[in-house]
């Protein structure tokens, strides 16, 4: 396995980039994109040989994608109400579209309020993030669900206490979750019946910035993804547009 310093894994990202259309090295691997330059750097997966290698990793996507960006695992405060299983999934759900059972399997944002109702706010005077509830912005096609949350709760009135996070918790979470990172957008393209990869654009980038956080979720580039149905909870997620995930970061160096 090779071992680099940053200077020389900085000098061969560059030559990687130079090298132009690489054909898929993972023909049956989804993560071929990373694995792929793992390989052209001579790396284990998940393993960068770099001087304090505990606050660096690698971080590859495709430069076109659309899809979100998991960034970490996290269930509102205050804990002890078990907010998903116990109040938003039996107060709050619909019925599954599938099963027999119960769904609260929605992402929402800061920018807008989901047919739902419900919106991501970032209250910098309380130092939390919390999620708001508007029935008043509930679309017309949920009004069977609507009557069904007042038969539950005895209210449309906004969430009471309503669920957060607060600011020194999510620092402190992204700050065990987002290490520094070399964070390299690659195009694709398919030929011949082959997928090719070009790691053209190289970011270096340094100290998780808490601000950036908070202004991604006002802005509509980060999400929170509930994801619950009965007896299943799979954890709630914030989530970031790949193309925003720069802004995570105080200092941000194209190489």
């Amino acid at each position: 396995m090779e071992i680099y310093t940053k200077d020389s894994l900085i000098a061969r990202l560059k030559e990687i980039r130079e090298i132009g259309w690489i054909e898929n090295r993972r023909t049956n691997n989804v993560g071929g994109i990373g694995n792929t330059l793992e390989d052209l750097l001579g790396i284990e997966e998940n393993n960068l040989p770099i001087p304090n290698a505990a606050e660096w990793e690698l971080k590859c996507q495709r430069a076109e994608t659309s899809s979100l960006l998991t960034l970490f695992h996290m269930e509102p405060s205050p804990r002890a109400l078990k907010w998903v299983p116990t109040i938003f999934l039996k107060k709050y759900g619909w019925p599954h579209a599938t099963l027999n059972e119960k769904s609260f399997r929605q992402t929402i944002t800061g920018m807008n309020r989901s047919d739902r109702g419900f919106k991501v706010v970032v209250d910098r005077e309380a130092r939390k993030i919390l999620i708001s509830f508007d029935s008043d912005y509930i679309d017309p096609r949920h009004t069977n669900w609507k009557s069904s949350v007042f038969e539950r709760t005895g209210t449309l009135e906004e969430l009471h206490p309503q669920p957060y996070w607060g600011f020194d918790d999510i620092f402190h979470k992204a700050g065990t979750k987002l290490h520094n990172c070399f964070y390299i957008l690659a195009n694709t393209k398919r030929e011949g019946g082959k997928l090719y990869f070009a790691y053209n654009k190289i970011l270096m980038l340094k100290k998780f910035d808490l601000e950036g956080f908070l202004e991604g979720i006002e802005r509509g580039n980060i999400y929170v993804d509930f994801d619950a149905r009965t007896n299943h909870n799979h954890g709630t997620k914030f989530r970031i547009k790949p193309s925003a995930f720069p802004i995570l970061y105080d200092e941000v160096v194209e190489i």
